[in-house]
């Protein structure tokens, strides 16, 4: 297996941390980009040398840039992500999600961006185009409502899947609006949230308007979803169709601990799964419950739950841990790893038994994506 790297997205530049083979040392590269807002970065698995990167520039304005050497050079897009004048004078604040297409479609690429928007490219990474049967679908606006529905730092559109088993098969999540499929290619779409929960309104289970942070599939397992959301931790199964409160299996001790941003799944047993749990009250920015840091880990698909902190920090560590900043190597003994809003690295390479820190004194962390880069 190649070795370990960390692609780390912060609010000014690009890192990459590389590890040696036992996932011991790691060496610190880069800046890339230094100063800009780095949303995203994902290295295309079809290749194994592409790396995309959405990234918002103080001329450039939102864009995406690509590497085909492994990050020695960069190339901007052609034409970025945008939607077209005549879509109500929306436009494109910054693109938040990038997702490598079907196994079977080469130069294929997914973007969500904020506010609310689907975009792909044929060509890879260098062309985009809207995905018009999302970004003009006639209820888009009842389902991405209105500005005083959004998060607090804008609405977005993420958690692009696509079916490993059918490339006409996509999901993406909005926050807020819910999760949203379509079996056409993006062509149409159909929201499905039953089950899942939305405090904030005075129906808790409405038809669409929840506001999922993470939705993941396994690609073994791709009928089942899981969904960190800003009110609970669900699981879908599409046998029936219907979002299913594994939250309610977190340890009942007096601090809630189904509320969070990411949620991750392990390369080789989709049973496995990590989220980390941040402060549900009224406190923003989110951080850590109580300033004690943990990470919960599920060995059967979130029916029960495992608290862990070895080595993480045990009092007085306010930071969180955003939607995209949580990830898994694809080693058979999993390593997870999770960037902060402190600007820390912190990793487990025994699957969350025990951690420590291997990178500070980043700008905050957005993203964290761990490839087998070369």
């Amino acid at each position: 297996m190649a070795d370990t790297a960390l692609l780390i997205a912060t609010r000014k530049g690009l890192w990459i941390l590389r590890g040696d083979p036992s996932r011991t040392d790691w060496r610190l590269e880069g800046p890339h980009f230094l100063g800009n807002v780095i949303h995203h970065v994902r290295l295309d698995p079809r290749d194994g040398r592409t790396l995309l990167v959405a990234a918002r520039t103080g001329h450039l304005g939102p864009t995406v840039f690509r590497s085909s050497d492994g990050g020695a050079t960069w190339q901007e897009a052609v034409t970025p992500p945008a939607f077209p004048k005549a879509e109500g004078g929306r436009v494109v604040e910054h693109v938040f999600w990038l997702t490598p297409g079907h196994a079977s479609e080469p130069g294929i690429w997914y973007a969500g961006t904020s506010p609310q928007g689907l975009f792909v490219s044929r060509d890879g990474g260098n062309n985009w185009a809207s995905v018009q049967g999302f970004n003009e679908h006639p209820e888009r606006r009842a389902w991405c409502g209105d500005d005083k529905d959004q998060t607090p730092d804008g609405g977005k559109l993420h958690s692009v899947l696509v079916d490993p088993r059918d490339p006409a098969h996509l999901f993406v999540s909005m926050s807020s609006g819910g999760t949203f499929e379509s079996r056409a290619a993006g062509a149409d779409w159909a929201p499905i949230n039953q089950g899942v929960r939305a405090e904030f309104y005075p129906d808790p289970y409405p038809v669409f308007g929840q506001d999922p942070h993470c939705v993941r599939m396994h690609p073994a397992r791709p009928g089942r979803l899981y969904q960190q959301n800003h009110c609970g931790l669900f699981r879908r199964d599409e046998a029936d169709g219907r979002w299913v409160d594994i939250g309610a299996n977190l340890p009942q001790d007096g601090v809630r601990r189904d509320i969070g941003f990411g949620i991750v799944i392990h390369a080789q047993q989709p049973d496995t799964i990590w989220t980390i749990p941040m402060d549900a009250g009224s406190v923003w920015p989110r951080v850590s419950p109580e300033g004690k840091p943990c990470v919960m880990r599920s060995r059967d698909g979130g029916d029960s739950w495992q608290m862990c902190r070895t080595g993480l920090p045990t009092e007085q560590a306010w930071f969180t841990v955003l939607r995209q900043a949580l990830t898994v190597d694809a080693h058979d003994q999993a390593g997870v790893y999770f960037g902060t809003t402190g600007g820390e690295v912190w990793a487990s390479t025994d699957e969350g038994d025990n951690w420590r820190c291997i990178a500070r004194h980043l700008p905050e962390i957005y993203a964290l994506e761990a490839e087998p880069l070369a």
